[in-house]
């Protein structure tokens, strides 16, 4: 009897031991089986977004290219505001001065052997002209400058033994002579290097001579001519101090 009743007591118990384990198990499986679908739904929503690029590819792939005469968007054009202030005016007129139809002849007509000479003896000609001026023999200096203007017009030191023997002369007192040597460097070699002084040193015979109404008007070419040039400086400084 108290086997039997204790063969019943180990079988409770026995059963009761199985019932909570069988519980304990069956809540780690929900959990895991909760685990499972969240992760099922995860590696879902990777799926989709991947399977929207591959289409987003695929016809990006098979979209024709763009052609280049394609129409632009339209841009948008942003007037800005002007200045309260006026642009300041700039001078256009300037006069273009060209070599006398005179001259020009006198270059054509010019002898064949003096315009085949040597450069080297045109060059020699000439430092032989600038070191009699530099020595004090101003004449012997002005006949050479002279001469070689004279015999090689084409020559590129041309415009400037002119305006070498022009210097001489205001040397030597001769401001007449001194003046046909600028005038002619001014009308001859519009577009030569000794222009610009030229017509100062000529505005300066021009005083010399008593010929002021002259000289006022080389500064004012110079002015509207070169602006903003040395020459056209000196120009103005000079023309401020000639009186009226």
């Amino acid at each position: 009897m108290r086997r039997l009743f204790a063969t019943a007591l180990l079988i409770a118990a026995a059963g009761c031991a199985s019932d909570t384990a069988l519980r304990s198990e069956l809540l780690n499986l929900k959990e895991e089986v909760r685990a499972l679908d969240d992760r099922n739904a995860e590696l879902s929503r990777r799926l989709d977004r991947l399977e929207e690029k591959n289409t987003l590819m695929a016809a990006a792939e098979t979209s024709p290219p763009i052609p280049a005469s394609a129409e632009l968007p339209n841009l948008t054009v942003v007037r800005l505001k002007p200045r309260l202030e006026a642009a300041p005016k700039m001078d256009l007129s300037i006069p273009v001065v060209e070599p006398s139809e005179a001259w020009l002849a006198q270059l054509d007509d010019a002898p064949v052997e003096r315009r085949g000479s040597s450069q080297a003896a045109v060059e020699q000609e000439f430092e032989a002209g600038i070191a009699a001026l530099k020595t004090g023999n101003l004449s012997g200096g002005v006949g050479k400058l002279q001469r070689l203007a004279s015999d090689y017009p084409k020559h590129p030191k041309a415009d400037d033994a002119l305006y070498l023997s022009g210097l001489g002369l205001m040397g030597l007192g001769d401001y007449r002579g001194a003046a046909i040597s600028f005038e002619q460097v001014i009308s001859n070699y519009p577009a030569g290097n000794v222009v610009q002084d030229s017509m100062l040193r000529l505005a300066e015979c021009r005083i010399r001579l008593n010929k002021l109404g002259e000289a006022r008007r080389l500064y004012t070419q110079l002015l509207a001519r070169y602006p903003g040039s040395a020459a056209a400086v000196q120009a103005e400084q000079r023309l401020g101090s000639l009186t009226p």
